[in-house]
């Protein structure tokens, strides 16, 4: 079965490789992400290491002019919803964003672990096109409560790795109210949680 081009612009003719996400980011918009670690190891197990990695995240979403909205950074995985530039560099600048994102991760965390050849960290994302406004709250609500969904805090707003306090306090509690409304179970059940 063919393997899907390294272009992300180059998509025609081809069939996705079985064990990998395609990634179809021609149009601009709104996406939700999740990416894990190889395994379920959790390099992201410690208060520092998130901590890092938060920064790390933000830091390479404003290089790559992407907008986040929402985040959440687990032991073993995180997930993001985030707005792709609007200056006609559209989607495709998520491959470069999160290849970064990874490979500066992984190379710090192999220094701190004395692992200088390990590699192999990350697993590949899977990335959705966020297109129907009840998809987007759905995700919306389910990436701030995903810390409370795995039962590490009371509310998703307690969990200091995660967008959830941020957004509580950016709107009005209405707002807050009707977006915790919005069910993700089926999100949760095709993400493997």
């Amino acid at each position: 079965m063919p393997f899907l081009p390294s272009d992300p612009e180059s998509t025609e003719g081809t069939l996705d490789w079985p064990h990998a996400p395609p990634h179809r980011l021609a149009e601009a918009g709104v996406y939700f992400v999740t990416a894990r670690l190889t395994d379920g190891i959790p390099h992201l197990g410690t208060p520092v290491r998130r901590g890092h990695f938060q920064e790390l995240l933000h830091r390479l979403a404003e290089k790559h002019s992407w907008r986040l909205e929402a985040w959440a950074i687990l032991s073993n995985h995180y997930h993001l919803v985030g707005h792709s530039p609007a200056d006609g560099t559209e989607a495709r600048s998520l491959v470069p964003f999160l290849r970064s994102l990874h490979s500066l991760s992984a190379r710090r965390w192999n220094e701190e672990d004395a692992q200088p050849g390990r590699g192999g960290l990350w697993q590949n994302y899977r990335e959705t096109h966020l297109t129907f406004q009840r998809s987007y709250l759905s995700r919306l609500n389910y990436v701030h409560q995903n810390a409370r969904h795995h039962r590490l805090v009371e509310r998703g707003s307690d969990y200091p790795w995660c967008s959830a306090a941020a957004f509580k306090k950016a709107v009005t509690p209405a707002w807050c109210r009707t977006i915790g409304r919005f069910s993700f179970d089926e999100i949760a059940a095709a993400d493997g949680e």
